[in-house]
């Protein structure tokens, strides 16, 4: 955690952030850009943070979608959360279509698989990723989806 993550937990909170969402993420993207991907918004914010690539699901083309992470036992985990958002990130279906992913943790590319965490575990999950963002149970409350949560585990190749 940083010192600007107070401020982006009571950002995040604000209820009508998921209308502003296509403007973080445009500000993102020209950020990494400028930055030739060193810098994130949740850098800035200090939060743990890695880059999603995964091919689309239609097109083949790979796609990179940074995202809130939490570190947990080797691997992430990451939430199809948007916001609390009533639409499920495009990202979450491009990832079911595909068995591995990239992502770009720290600066470092890893190759992972992943798997849906459901029921009991999903919930022992969700309450480790609120220590890292309490926003999630917000999130939970502005939709009736359930917020898909992955797990990524690096790929060792020996």
């Amino acid at each position: 955690m940083g010192l600007l993550t107070p401020l982006a937990i009571r950002i995040g909170a604000i209820p009508w952030m998921p209308k502003l969402l296509p403007q973080v993420v445009w500000t993102d993207t020209n950020l990494q850009r400028l930055t030739q991907g060193r810098v994130t918004i949740l850098d800035v914010a200090g939060l743990p943070n890695l880059a999603l690539t995964v091919p689309g699901r239609k097109s083949g083309v790979p796609r990179t979608t940074p995202l809130l992470c939490v570190p947990h036992e080797g691997g992430w985990l990451i939430a199809g959360s948007y916001f609390g958002g009533p639409k499920m990130p495009l990202w979450v279906n491009n990832l079911r279509a595909t068995k591995t992913a990239t992502i770009r943790f720290k600066g470092v590319e890893h190759e992972v698989t992943w798997r849906a965490v459901e029921g009991e575990e999903r919930a022992a999950m969700w309450q480790v990723m609120l220590r890292t963002w309490p926003n999630f149970a917000k999130y939970e409350q502005r939709t009736t989806r359930l917020i898909p949560v992955f797990y990524l585990q690096p790929v060792f190749r020996g």
